[in-house]
């Protein structure tokens, strides 16, 4: 199976950066460890990291450590669908840090040529529009929801299938087995870049700089999504040492280094931190909870709050 490049490029920022030294040390006692919260969050770790020491934070060493843990979409919705612990139970929100680009696409030669073609189709017949994408209730899965909702069709009645990675997906895509495809720009710029599919439109909510391909907000689908990533730490922090950790989130988020790397990554910077992202990861789990709820995927009435 083909691994998805996720943020692989650009984990050398911190050189951009480098010879700051250690400044922001007495901000906060001792140390952070950056830690990704599962194989799929390690890179992403890794370039935080980089980023954080080149800035100057003291990221590992002696002394005491407060572990910061990136976590995200993904995890966010395995646990709702496997009635499992929420990653984001009995942690400190921080900050909220990039999204992964997801492209709608059909094969090069499909005869739906717009969105507008698509989304017809799709609102007329669901169980006849066969969608193709990562596994079920994963992000790609996910986005399909939301278009479907946004379009007005039946969300239960979508016919989707879901592949272990984009390998998979693209087999069955090219192969006729699905009318349309959705998953990570990064993943399937190889596609991309050989003609072998056309992307429809993009997830966020902007063009994506370098891709000729509208947004579905700039289609009228009111859907605005990326397979996001964020930091969280301990439970119960302090107060000082929470506002240390979301001042150095802020600061990462938004040094050209951070911004290199999801650049060369296709991802998107989308930075929220504090309170403000806190109170939006309530809204976020409440629409991943809906979504899948629509898919059939998760019981009505359980995971509401």
């Amino acid at each position: 199976m083909r691994r998805r490049r996720f943020l692989v490029t650009g984990l050398g920022v911190a050189a951009c950066l480098a010879g700051c030294g250690d400044r922001h040390a007495g901000r906060a006692p001792g140390a952070y460890e950056i830690l990704g919260g599962g194989e799929r969050w390690s890179r992403v770790a890794e370039a935080f990291t980089q980023v954080a020491r080149g800035a100057g934070y003291p990221v590992g060493g002696a002394g005491p450590v407060t572990t910061i843990t990136i976590t995200g979409l993904p995890a966010l919705a395995a646990a709702e669908l496997n009635a499992a612990e929420s990653p984001l139970h009995g942690t400190t929100p921080l900050a909220r840090l990039a999204g992964e680009v997801e492209v709608v696409l059909v094969p090069r030669d499909s005869g739906l040529a717009t969105f507008d073609a698509f989304g017809a189709r799709l609102r007329a017949d669901p169980t006849g529009t066969p969608l193709a994408g990562g596994p079920q209730g994963a992000p790609d899965h996910l986005l399909f929801g939301l278009i479907a909702r946004g379009l007005g069709a039946d969300t239960r009645q979508v016919d989707y299938t879901g592949y272990p990675g984009i390998s998979e997906v693209a087999a069955a895509l090219l192969a006729g087995r699905a009318v349309a495809a959705t998953g990570p720009l990064a993943g399937w710029r190889p596609y991309i870049d050989r003609g072998r599919v056309r992307v429809l439109a993009v997830s966020c909510a902007e063009r994506f700089p370098g891709l000729d391909a509208p947004s579905l907000l700039e289609l009228g689908v009111r859907v605005d999504f990326a397979s996001w990533c964020a930091a969280v730490g301990p439970g119960g922090m302090p107060q000082e040492s929470r506002e240390a950790a979301i001042g150095m989130c802020e600061e990462v988020t938004g040094s050209p280094g951070w911004q290199r790397t999801c650049r060369e990554g296709d991802w998107m910077p989308i930075p929220l931190a504090g309170d403000r992202f806190a109170a939006w990861v309530v809204s976020e789990v409440r629409r991943t909870k809906a979504v899948l709820r629509d898919l059939g995927l998760l019981e009505s009435g359980k995971g509401t709050t």
